[in-house]
């Protein structure tokens, strides 16, 4: 399986949420299991380089790929979640998206002082959820050694939010 069959497993539906979005649905890769397979073999492939000794997934979908990525390189997961999801005391980021704005939570010990950190996420569209990612880990003291993403929109520009960063994507769309 390639790179191309993963692409044509990610449905493109338009005006989803709102008229004029086209919203990459990755359900199809994930109900595939060559697709998926080769999905998370080629982010885990990404990661390695960086020798990370976390991998964090920002919440919903980026758990999905990020804690098989996480195994995979042999590193530790850790969740970054939407608010009130995380059971202890949590460090919190706002930051605003393609459709507003919207708050993410970190457990204030998932990550500390020598920690090696890769952010693996579904999408990199317009860079806000990513950019509170890196404050988030950032202000606990760990190291972001990079990002990686299973598809990006370049035209929504996200890459300018987190310039500096070492940045994979496997797909671009």
């Amino acid at each position: 399986m390639t790179i191309d069959k993963i692409r044509s497993l990610i449905r493109t539906i338009p005006d989803v949420p709102s008229p004029g979005i086209m919203f990459r649905d990755i359900t199809p890769l994930l109900a595939d299991s060559g697709g998926f397979e080769l999905a998370i073999s080629s982010l885990a492939a990404f990661c390695a380089g960086a020798k990370p000794n976390k991998v964090v997934g920002v919440e919903a979908r980026g758990f999905i790929f990020a804690a098989p990525v996480a195994v995979r390189i042999g590193a530790g997961f850790v969740p970054v979640r939407k608010p009130g999801k995380l059971p202890w005391t949590v460090v919190s980021e706002s930051y605003t998206l393609e459709y507003g704005t919207d708050t993410l939570e970190i457990h204030a010990d998932a990550v500390g002082e020598g920690d090696s950190v890769v952010i693996v996420d579904d999408v990199l569209a317009t860079g806000g959820t990513a950019a509170a990612t890196i404050r988030l880990i950032e202000s606990l003291g760990a190291k972001v050694a990079g990002l990686v993403f299973l598809i990006e929109l370049p035209v929504l520009g996200g890459r300018s939010l987190i310039d500096g960063y070492e940045i994979n994507s496997m797909l671009i769309f």
